[in-house]
């Protein structure tokens, strides 16, 4: 079997599943404020989207610089239990990586905002992603070195699918903070409870995917703590269900701040600056005041 079909087995096999949780979890909070239905719809929608959007440019463009690096490979590294399994980890790594520029790189955040935009935790918010990540985000670009080493493409996707699947089900307050050891080595509902929310404690922390130890490594864990509730969605979230708008919401923030009057190269700052930095109020008119 290849990377490739493992991956749309594995895709095939928990369709259902995920579905079949959601509906659990929806019979689980019925009449409770974890779902609004405008709010679920529009995940559904804007993953759906997303998913049309990146399967063309995976077929336009992707596949064909993915391809190109395995040709420029130092190795060919086989395919086994052992190299699949060290495949997963370092393209785990590769995820802390991407989602932590995600966040800390304004133009980057532009898509990824979207998925932070909402107030609701549960399983429909692991489908809202945004149409725009693989135009500015660095989700597939992190992967790269990993395929100039010599891992094969299919089985790279293979190990990211198994990824994204495991961090659809992340997204939930149904299930409590586990074993202290599975809490310790893997990112799990508790983790990115945190991650999801606004708290200042909370902010731009437990970037893994299916492992919380790079986090623990590079200094950006946060444990869900009972004396600070999570408060979901992102500190400037529109107050809108537009789909359009809540895709488009931080683009238009960037072209706002870039094109404030000011030096060349403090506008264009904006673009690998957090989502916070602003320029110094005495080079926003473009002059240095004097004391």
């Amino acid at each position: 079997m290849t990377g490739v079909e493992a991956k749309h087995l594995i895709t095939v096999i928990m369709a259902p599943v995920g579905l079949l949780a959601l509906l659990l979890e929806l019979w689980h909070y019925r009449g409770r404020q974890i779902f609004r239905a405008s709010d679920a719809c529009g995940n559904a929608l804007l993953g759906g989207v997303a998913m049309v959007v990146e399967a063309a440019m995976y077929g336009l463009f992707v596949a064909g610089i993915t391809s190109w690096c395995y040709e420029q490979r130092f190795a060919t590294i086989p395919v086994n239990l052992w190299t699949v399994l060290l495949l997963a980890v370092l393209g785990d790594l590769c995820i802390y990586i991407n989602h932590r520029l995600n966040h800390r790189v304004r133009l980057f955040w532009t898509a990824h905002a979207l998925h932070h935009s909402s107030e609701f935790m549960n399983l429909t918010t692991a489908m809202r992603r945004s149409a725009l990540t693989l135009f500015v985000g660095a989700s597939w670009v992190t992967y790269l070195p990993l395929i100039l080493i010599g891992f094969d493409p299919g089985w790279m996707m293979f190990v990211m699918a198994v990824n994204l699947i495991y961090q659809y089900f992340l997204h939930t307050q149904w299930v409590p903070k586990m074993h202290p050891v599975i809490e310790f080595i893997f990112n799990t509902p508790s983790h990115h409870r945190a991650h999801h929310a606004r708290n200042a404690c909370y902010i731009d922390r437990n970037y893994g995917g299916i492992f919380i130890v790079f986090d623990r490594m590079f200094g950006t864990f946060a444990e869900e703590v009972p004396n600070e509730p999570p408060e979901f969605g992102s500190l400037n979230h529109p107050d809108s269900s537009n789909p359009l708008w809540l895709t488009v919401h931080e683009v238009l923030a960037l072209w706002h701040d870039m094109k404030s009057p000011g030096p060349l190269w403090q506008r264009l700052r904006h673009l690998w600056m957090p989502p916070e930095w602003q320029r110094p109020p005495q080079l926003q008119a473009g002059r240095v005041l004097q004391a």
